[in-house]
């Protein structure tokens, strides 16, 4: 006889109370998401991904990289008769990447909409990224848009999951930013335990006070993150949970998204899933776009608590 207590998140079909386990059917491709290599200027205190300045786990994307997966998306999107995906950004540090300019200037002179996530730290703001980022700007305007984490509006908070200092060299970069006319996104975090109504309040007296014109009463404007904690209890999705919880599986990130990384050693990138789960394999998708669309098995923590239990996307 087996006393053993079955494990959440161990079965890809079977959840531990002997439930069917909820999937994600892939419906179209809205946004392709690239991480440009886990090496990051800063390390932070919850890094989802574990970035840091020696993190190389995934290594530099390169435009030749990028390049097929443009050419992907675009027969992809001819076959299917709709439009182009957004192409987003993520690291790492988007900015730490030398490919970085050359691969959003190439998407953008395909169609693609352009979204890069960055700390607008130091690596955004040397000289030749700043030179290349005005040049994007001037040629092809909003649809280019940069995404800056701030983790709350405070500065002690902040700085305590960024390190200090983090802050001031943040809002620098913000302002340079919104000073210079580029489409922007503020990225905040829920780990205070403030109401929403209480946090957006408090980035909208931040933005005004550094010039900032942004709404924080705009979900796009000012996205807010539920704190992801692998060790953190939440329920397993079920199939039955859709029908409960009044939610949509299209409205899932994994239905209309992918991202590709390249694995240190590698010799090519691959699909992932999704932005949150790039090093667990049973969320590797293939080799290729095509490949990748297979339908997802909500298998993992942050699948509950960050996407269905928090609603939450990390597409434009």
């Amino acid at each position: 006889m087996n006393d053993a207590t079955p494990i959440k998140f161990s079965h890809p079909d079977i959840t531990a109370k002997g439930e069917a386990r909820a999937s994600v059917t892939f419906r179209r491709l809205e946004t392709l998401w690239i991480n440009t290599g886990t090496l990051c200027n800063i390390e932070c205190a919850n890094c989802y991904i574990h970035s840091s300045p020696t993190e190389d786990r995934l290594v530099y994307f390169t435009a030749e990289d990028a390049a097929r997966l443009y050419d992907e998306a675009a027969d992809l999107a001819r076959e299917s008769g709709g439009g182009l995906p957004e192409i987003g950004f993520t690291g790492g540090e988007p900015f730490m990447n030398p490919d970085m300019l050359a691969m959003a200037k190439d998407a953008l002179s395909r169609g693609h909409d352009v979204l890069i996530l960055t700390n607008a730290m130091q690596p955004m703001m040397r000289p030749k990224v700043k030179q290349g980022l005005l040049a994007l700007r001037e040629r092809f305007g909003r649809a280019l848009k940069l995404r800056v984490s701030i983790d709350h509006y405070t500065e002690a908070l902040h700085d305590t999951e960024r390190g200090a200092g983090s802050f001031a060299r943040t809002m620098e970069g913000l302002r340079w930013l919104a000073e210079n006319g580029f489409s922007l996104a503020v990225a905040g975090r829920t780990t205070s335990g403030e109401e929403e109504e209480e946090e957006r309040a408090g980035y909208a007296a931040l933005f005004a006070q550094q010039g900032i014109a942004l709404d924080a009463t705009d979900p796009a404007a000012l996205i807010l993150f539920p704190e992801m904690d692998e060790n953190a209890e939440v329920p397993e999705i079920t199939t039955a949970c859709w029908g409960i919880l009044h939610k949509d599986p299209a409205d899932m990130m994994c239905a209309t998204s992918r991202m590709a990384v390249r694995r240190k050693g590698a010799s090519a990138p691959v699909l992932v899933a999704c932005t949150l789960l790039p090093d667990d394999p049973q969320f590797e998708m293939g080799g290729t776009l095509r490949e990748s669309l297979s339908p997802v098995k909500l298998n993992h923590p942050h699948c509950a608590k960050f996407c269905v239990l928090g609603g939450a996307s990390c597409s434009a």
